[in-house]
């Protein structure tokens, strides 16, 4: 699937894997660290013990792997390279196309990676010869920075759907069809996409009580959804003419799978309503979907002794806790928590900004994510 793996024997080469990894592809206007960082955490951490002489000390293998296709720019559809380790990659998912209709088949085979629907399923691993896995990942949003700390360890990843929105309408001369008597689809997806910015805003307004939509439930779903449209394209996309087609595409996150669920639901009747009082057609499909996630607390646990001694050994002084907190991106561990128990280690990142050039992750807070790993590592000896 085009991920790359570099393995350390350890002591006893046929025990249970620690896996670390993370993935090396990334969004299109983007920084360097995202993903990234896991990985190049990961193998200069490996590389320091190497310099020490303690590799051969390891009790149990460790494999670093790059991932592919994390993001799901190109194809829509993420997680392709962990996917397909802990074995729930559709083999569907090798015929699914980009906008210049190439698979991802025939893109794997252009790079010389002859996978078939056949294979696909071997590369899946034993969860009986895995560990664990753990990952280290730029945070992507502002809460460490704003508590003052470098690190801080994941307990959970929030749940996300993908979604693509086509409505097609009626194609005309912009000039000369009254406005009575259009069926623009540019004008009903602007007011769909105005709906899902209310109901993920103000899901209380739209949702009904029932045994799961109490208070609790949906003061903990108001806090945590968040919904984006990050795409979208018309056709034939001329200042003169209406449109005869636009598709968009939308991104729902919740900690709550119950109320995203509830979300989708509500979200999907309002859009078809919408679309038969303006007589155009609406096809949404599901493009991605993934239940949230909670971390191990027993790899939590670790990652923080780790993260905690790292900081000592920068400072010289022994530290505060350092902090927990959840993730409203999604990573790899969310796939790889299919195969095994996962744990994560956020670094902190300037403004909180990613998926942009402007991301940026100082020299000291990077040189803290190796000392962790490293010090992770040294505790598994």
């Amino acid at each position: 699937m085009g991920n790359v793996h570099g393995r350390i024997a350890g002591r006893n080469a046929s025990a249970e894997v620690l896996l670390i990894g993370s993935h090396m592809d990334t969004v299109v206007d983007a920084g360097k660290f995202d993903g990234s960082l896991g990985i190049i955490a990961a193998v200069s951490a490996l590389k320091a013990l190497k310099s020490n002489g303690m590799l051969g000390k390891l009790k149990r293998p460790v494999e670093v792997i790059a991932f592919s296709d994390e993001e799901g720019v190109r194809f829509q559809s993420t997680f392709l390279g962990s996917a397909a380790i802990a074995g729930i990659l559709p083999v569907s998912a090798l015929q699914v196309s980009d906008k210049s209709g190439v698979t991802v088949q025939e893109s794997l085979q252009a790079n010389s990676i002859g996978i078939t629907e056949e294979n696909l399923l071997q590369l899946k691993y034993d969860p009986q010869s895995v560990w664990g896995y753990i990952e280290v990942h730029i945070e992507q949003g502002p809460v460490l920075e704003w508590v003052g700390y470098p690190l801080g360890v994941v307990k959970g990843i929030a749940g996300q759907t993908r979604l693509k929105v086509t409505v097609k309408g009626s194609q005309g001369h912009a000039g000369t069809v009254p406005m009575s008597l259009r069926q623009d689809p540019m004008a009903a997806a602007a007011e769909l996409i105005v709906l899902l910015e209310s109901l993920c805003k103000h899901p209380k307004d739209y949702l009904s009580y029932d045994s799961h939509c109490n208070d609790s439930a949906m003061e903990s779903l108001s806090s945590s959804l968040v919904c984006t449209v990050g795409e979208i394209s018309t056709w034939p996309s001329a200042s003169n003419v209406i449109p005869g087609q636009v598709t968009f595409t939308v991104d729902i996150r919740a900690m709550d799978d119950m109320g995203r669920e509830a979300v989708l639901y509500e979200l999907s009747n309002r859009v078809y309503g919408i679309c038969d009082r303006r007589s155009v057609s609406c096809n949404i499909e599901h493009k991605h979907n993934a239940n949230a996630v909670n971390c191990n607390t027993e790899l939590g646990s670790q990652l923080k002794l780790a993260a905690n001694a790292a900081l000592k050994i920068m400072t010289g002084e022994i530290q505060d806790d350092v902090p927990t907190l959840m993730s409203g991106a999604g990573h790899d561990a969310m796939a790889m928590s299919h195969l095994t128990k996962v744990g994560m280690l956020f670094v902190r990142c300037r403004g909180g900004i990613s998926h942009s050039p402007a991301e940026h992750v100082l020299d000291d807070d990077v040189w803290a994510a190796g000392l962790a790993i490293m010090t992770f590592l040294e505790s598994h000896m």
